[in-house]
């Protein structure tokens, strides 16, 4: 039995089949994991607001909102790769409830530090770094966890993108008003309570167990933890499909959305104002709950061809905005832009975890996630100094036409193009 069928059966026992013996998505168990994400992401989408917020009102510039968020994205990016080996050696779910119940710590440590008005820069930037560390431990397990919940991955990842998608919509808004009802204290507070959902569901949840493989090396720790990233590393680059998207993908993040991000920002709030702004935000979620709910029924033979067939859809978020088009385009734009990146998610995820032996996966995700993070902070830093040089509307024109060069990329390679799909059988669509 292969890595693939051993991970099918796994799902098929935990989650079950439909009655017409297609793939099944919920179970028990993937409602409690599906719960769990969902309102952890709730939280993570909550928290820009309160630290931007309540930095601010303690007499903090931008630049300190700034470093506290990179505090957190600097442990993650660094650390997660070194996660995803120690989630291949020990008990995922263990890991994944410690690193819940290690945030809910700092939260609410950091709710304190706001209600009491005792907010010291370095403190909160600690605080960040902790959960980043914490983030890094949990990350990697979540990757392997999808495919022993649910015989129907792709329909899993799905319905999670949705849900996520649903609470990056919702986050912010909630946060604003508990910001004006209470104080970012308490956001931090309601932050803190959905780790402790989220470690309930976890600890409520009933893995199956993973298939049979290759033991975690031996020997001394230090000895096995390095053979471990070694063999991680290896099972990587044997993936001609899995490292050639991820080195696009760098390419992606420097040129694509690392600029867009900020320029978008200052662009849309110059020239339209900030409620303009929380408009085309807005645009972008409900496209990435489309996207998410077409990925739920669409079902290609070919999936990283598909996913990057929908990237050139997001040609048109940069492009509208550098062009200094009207707002409704730039909406509309948006909208495309999340659609396409949401199903390309879809189809990623939903490759690495059935292509990739269950032993491994952990480790195979977080190179994966490090990966595709670690140019945007490049690409975000360029951003500045090259609209200070071109123009922030030529940077977001020239970003847009990477983004049309990377789907063509992606297209280009063989490996990635004409992968087939592992997982349950599907209707021939290429």
């Amino acid at each position: 039995m292969t890595g693939t069928d051993a991970r099918r059966d796994i799902a098929a026992r935990g989650a079950g089949e439909t009655a017409g013996g297609a793939p099944a998505v919920w179970s028990r168990d993937f409602a409690l994991f599906f719960t769990a994400r969902a309102v952890a992401r709730l939280g993570d989408t909550m928290l820009p607001v309160a630290l931007a917020a309540g930095l601010l009102e303690h007499g903090y510039g931008a630049g300190a909102v700034g470093l506290a968020m990179a505090s957190t994205a600097a442990a993650f990016a660094g650390l997660v790769v070194f996660g995803g080996v120690v989630a291949d050696r020990f008990s995922t779910r263990r890991l994944m409830i410690g690193a819940d119940l290690v945030r809910l710590g700092t939260q609410s440590l950091a709710a304190g530090l706001f209600f009491t008005g005792q907010v010291v820069l370095w403190q909160i930037c600690a605080i960040g770094f902790v959960n980043g560390v914490a983030g890094a431990v949990f990350q990697p397990g979540v990757a392997s966890t999808v495919p022993r919940l649910a015989a129907d991955v792709q329909g899993a990842n799905g319905a999670i993108r949705v849900a996520e998608s649903a609470a990056q919509l919702a986050g912010p808004a909630v946060a604003g008003v508990l910001v004006g009802l209470a104080s970012p204290g308490g956001v931090f507070a309601a932050h803190a309570t959905t780790y402790a959902l989220s470690a309930l569901c976890l600890l409520l949840l009933r893995l199956p167990p993973l298939p049979a493989g290759p033991r975690a090396a031996a020997g001394s720790a230090t000895r096995a933890f390095r053979a471990d990233l070694v063999d991680g590393w290896r099972e990587f680059r044997s993936r001609t499909w899995l490292w050639g998207v991820i080195a696009v993908w760098c390419l992606y993040m420097i040129a694509v959305w690392g600029p867009t991000v900020p320029l978008v920002a200052t662009e849309v709030v110059r020239h339209h104002g900030p409620g303009a702004y929380g408009l085309v935000n807005s645009a972008l979620g409900v496209g990435t709950v489309i996207g998410g709910l077409l990925a739920l029924r669409l079902r290609p033979r070919r999936m990283l061809r598909a996913g990057a067939l929908s990237l050139f859809a997001f040609f048109g978020f940069p492009a509208a905005v550098g062009a200094g088009l009207g707002l409704s385009a730039m909406a509309a734009g948006a909208a495309l832009a999340g659609a396409g990146m949401s199903f390309w998610g879809v189809m990623w995820a939903t490759t690495v975890q059935t292509q990739v032996p269950a032993d491994v996966l952990n480790r195979i995700h977080a190179y994966d996630v490090a990966g595709s993070l670690a140019m945007m902070p490049v690409g975000q830093a360029l951003a500045g100094p090259a609209a200070g040089a071109l123009g922030a509307g030529h940077v977001l024109l020239a970003a847009g036409a990477v983004s049309l060069l990377v789907a063509v990329i992606l297209l280009a390679v063989p490996p990635i193009r004409d992968l087939a799909r592992a997982d349950a059988a599907a209707p021939a669509v290429s």
